[in-house]
């Protein structure tokens, strides 16, 4: 199974600026991500930026650059623009791997492709066990709930499942989205037709515009590391340690 990886990757950050170019351990943040993908079994890597600062790093460590415009408001609407100036064909499948996850295992990557196919949804993502109270309770960490055929029921920033009794979380039943998503080229150009969501308004997560135009997406707990991402400064002083290990 062929596949290509398309790595979103914007300069301004609310939270990080020009968090793409910071420097880990002698490498960019964006320099990492895109080494983890090329480990991957995936044909083709390419770079999906707005900005040439970001397009000049990238140049200059091999990758494959494509120039997107700067209103973009989700890495899959900066990867379905992509799409519409490279050469895939509709039934080819991408996989959406966000620039700020520099620990993301290539394993990871070749199995959220393997489950797009094998699944025959839409689109497929992965998920982890949430192992802490605080993680249950953090906006930042995205809770999925998916049914036992892998289809995504609810993706929310809110504590889900909420448990009426308090005192008693199961985390057991409660997992974590990693943002790493597979798809064809047929859906990309279907999304960039798609209005957003109310919902994707209110969480601010893509995926949950997918659900709302009624396109399937397959979840699975991801069998490798998926390691941190990387939103703000203490994020990037603990993944620097962790790549030094």
């Amino acid at each position: 199974m062929g596949f290509s990886v398309i790595i979103p990757a914007r300069y301004a950050s609310s939270r990080l600026p020009a968090k793409m170019l910071k420097e880990i351990n002698g490498k960019s943040l964006i320099e990492h991500t895109y080494s983890n993908a090329i480990k991957s079994d995936a044909s083709r890597v390419i770079i999906a930026t707005d900005d040439e600062r970001i397009k000049t790093v990238a140049e200059g460590f091999g990758a494959e650059v494509c120039m997107t415009n700067d209103s973009h408001t989700s890495g899959t609407s900066r990867i379905a623009e992509a799409v519409s100036f490279l050469n895939f064909q509709n039934d080819d499948v991408i996989v959406n791997l966000q620039g700020d996850e520099p620990m993301m295992s290539p394993s990871a990557i070749n199995q959220v492709a393997s489950n797009l196919v094998s699944s025959g949804m839409s689109v497929a993502t992965l998920c982890e066990t949430i192992d802490t109270e605080d993680a249950y309770f953090d906006e930042n960490c995205v809770k999925v709930v998916y049914n036992s055929r892998g289809r995504a029921m609810y993706f929310s920033r809110s504590p889900v499942p909420a448990f009426r009794d308090g005192q008693n979380i199961n985390l057991d039943l409660c997992f974590r989205h990693i943002g790493l998503y597979a798809y064809r080229v047929n859906f990309l150009k279907d999304y960039r037709n798609m209005p957003i969501s109310r919902l994707e308004t209110a969480e601010k997560l893509e995926q949950l515009t997918f659900l709302m135009e009624g396109f399937d997406i397959h979840v699975d707990v991801s069998f490798a590391s998926t390691g941190y991402g990387v939103d703000t400064e203490s994020d990037l002083i603990k993944v620097k340690k962790e790549l030094k290990k």
